[in-house]
């Protein structure tokens, strides 16, 4: 087994300059594997939290403190890294030691265990073929937490090339869109500055619905056909303006604002009129009910849970017992460790919940969801379109599409 002989970390800067956690794994005195814990702006209460008391020193410290302990482990192993992380934190959102050091220590791991192996990441964690390309989702416009005042209340409006054959020609896709999104955003407003969010999406002066508009008239003049070649998706990141204190949805930057039923009724309108292959995060996270009712009649797309499910194995069987969800968001650092992300992916499979394996909005040039997203046969991967660290996981999938063990693209279809 390649045993764990050495790790080391340091604190380091993510794509929005804040601090982050980076560990150092060493096997066999030989292999060396690395990872850098991504962070998110749209964040669910239920998630693990970063850095004990938001301190990413203190997350520092606690892993320096402890790190002998990882000493022999065998790094292929994501269940024995776990173990010891749980003896060192037994709380539920790994608030003593941090969930930047789990997901940092728990990826570095396999990482130098692939490189000892001389065997790609995704076939460490995954043995069984066959393994598909996930469609890559792209955001095209971004609003809510993700950009300034005056964008759009909803988080993001997403590209997913539906007809594409391989994995290049679906990047290729979502980059062309990306280009002609801009030119119909300038073309109605001359002094659009090219703006953009976090995570590379065109960040407008617009409402909800113009900014639909927008993405539909760009597929429309790249020559795809809505729904057949390019499908679209949102994030609606419902958590982020839903008023628990006067139970609206207060899409402040619009001025309107809908009750429960409302909101149900607006999303399904979304969902018919640009024919959307994905809608996520709907209603607020805690509103099991409304999902189930949104998953029930559309069936055809995938209904998705992020803050809902927060990567979390448990809160899956949860919406499982409403019949919540056709899709489910996984972010490793979400869970903490790694184990902690493969047990909810097996929760999902099980319950034929299609999985969507995703970037955060502060990000590092690290691919290693790219391998996750095959190795746990995610129906997409959510990575944006521009900018390094979104690249980096983009190119790393034409990579993989050198290794014959990949059959192809994925099935998009849920099965419910």
């Amino acid at each position: 087994m390649p045993s764990i002989t050495s790790l080391g970390a340091r604190i380091i800067f993510n794509s929005r300059g804040s601090k982050t956690i980076e560990v150092d794994v060493t096997v066999d005195r030989k292999f060396s594997g690395r990872a850098c814990a991504p962070s998110g702006a749209s964040v669910g209460k239920l998630e693990a939290q970063s850095f004990p008391d938001n301190r990413p020193e203190k997350a520092l410290a606690a892993f320096n403190a402890n790190r002998r302990k990882f000493l022999g482990l065998d790094a292929s192993d994501p269940k024995a890294v776990y173990d010891v992380l749980r003896r060192i934190d037994k709380t539920d959102n790994y608030s003593k030691i941090g969930g930047s050091v789990a997901y940092a220590l728990s990826i570095a791991a396999v990482d130098a265990a692939a490189r000892a192996k001389g065997a790609p990441l995704f076939r460490l964690l995954n043995p069984k073929k066959p393994y598909h390309f996930p469609f890559p989702l792209g955001n095209i416009i971004g609003g809510g937490a993700h950009a300034g005042p005056g964008t759009p209340d909803i988080q993001e409006i997403l590209a997913c090339p539906v007809g594409a054959k391989n994995i290049v020609q679906a990047l290729e896709m979502n980059f062309n869109l990306h280009k002609e999104t801009r030119k119909v955003i300038e073309s109605i407003d001359s002094r659009f500055t090219y703006g953009r969010g976090d995570e590379g999406a065109w960040a407008p002066n617009v409402t909800n619905d113009k900014a639909l508009e927008i993405a539909q008239k760009a597929v429309e003049n790249c020559g795809y056909r809505l729904g057949k070649d390019m499908a679209l998706g949102i994030d609606f990141a419902s958590s982020s303006f839903w008023d628990e204190q006067n139970n609206v949805y207060n899409y402040a930057r619009q001025g309107i604002k809908r009750d429960t039923g409302e909101q149900i009724e607006f999303a399904n309108r979304l969902i018919a009129d640009y024919k959307l292959v994905y809608a996520e995060d709907p209603v607020h996270e805690g509103d099991f009910e409304s999902m189930a009712v949104l998953t029930k009649k559309n069936r055809g797309m995938l209904v998705t849970g992020d803050d809902m499910l927060v990567t979390n194995a448990g809160m899956v069987k949860k919406a499982v017992g409403y019949g919540a969800c056709s899709g489910a968001i996984l972010k490793v650092n979400q869970a903490g460790s790694l184990y902690d992300a493969l047990e909810f992916a097996k929760e999902c499979k099980k319950n034929n919940i299609g999985i969507i394996t995703s970037h955060r909005s502060g990000e590092s040039v690290d691919s290693h969801i790219a391998h996750i997203a095959v190795a746990t046969g995610s129906k997409m991967i959510k990575t944006g379109v521009l900018g390094g660290e979104r690249i980096a996981k983009l190119n790393e999938l034409v990579r993989m599409s050198e290794y014959d063990l990949i059959a192809g693209m994925a099935e998009l279809t849920p099965a419910i």
